[in-house]
């Protein structure tokens, strides 16, 4: 092991959780970026054991993408939850258990659908099968389940296949 990768262990997860927490202190100070790296690099180093290999992403521009139609499926999600919650009646509300079978098998492309799906408005994801092969989704109004995973499928999970596996 490289001298870098033993005090580094996730570099990419360093940078990001610096930027989390310079976002969370929502001023810029040298002292802010300090603690940010410190936290960046002793979060890493204490889940290490946990988390023995980094995750493999074939393409930066795959990635930005998918955040691109996260962000935007977000967008309106929020639209239709707010239109569906002001003017449509309860009793005209399908709330739906659904079951979305999975084709991913790293943890960490599971994780990403699993998160994408409960950051969307409308949808949370509530289990996943023990074997892994099944995400349990509950959806505010799904009138046609099928559809509702045919789209998890399309949108989310063959992209998270492109980027992870």
């Amino acid at each position: 092991m490289s001298l870098f990768r033993r005090f580094f262990p996730h570099p990419l997860l360093t940078v990001l959780l610096t930027l989390v927490w310079l976002m969370l202190v929502n001023r810029f100070s040298w002292n802010s970026v300090i603690f940010g790296f410190l936290l960046g690099v002793l979060i890493p180093f204490v889940i290490r054991p946990y988390w023995p290999n980094n995750p493999r992403i074939s393409s930066p521009l795959k990635v930005a993408r998918y955040i691109a139609v996260v962000i935007y499926d977000i967008f309106v999600a929020n639209v239709t939850v707010a239109y569906q919650i002001l003017f449509m009646r309860v009793d005209a509300l399908q709330p739906a258990w659904i079951s979305v079978p999975l084709r991913l098998r790293t943890p960490e492309a599971i994780t990403t659908l699993a998160a994408t799906i409960t950051l969307t408005p409308g949808t949370v994801s509530c289990d996943l099968s023990s074997e892994g092969h099944n995400l349990l989704v509950h959806c505010l109004h799904a009138p046609d389940p099928d559809a509702v995973i045919q789209e998890i499928i399309d949108r989310y999970e063959s992209r998270l296949m492109e980027i992870f596996e």
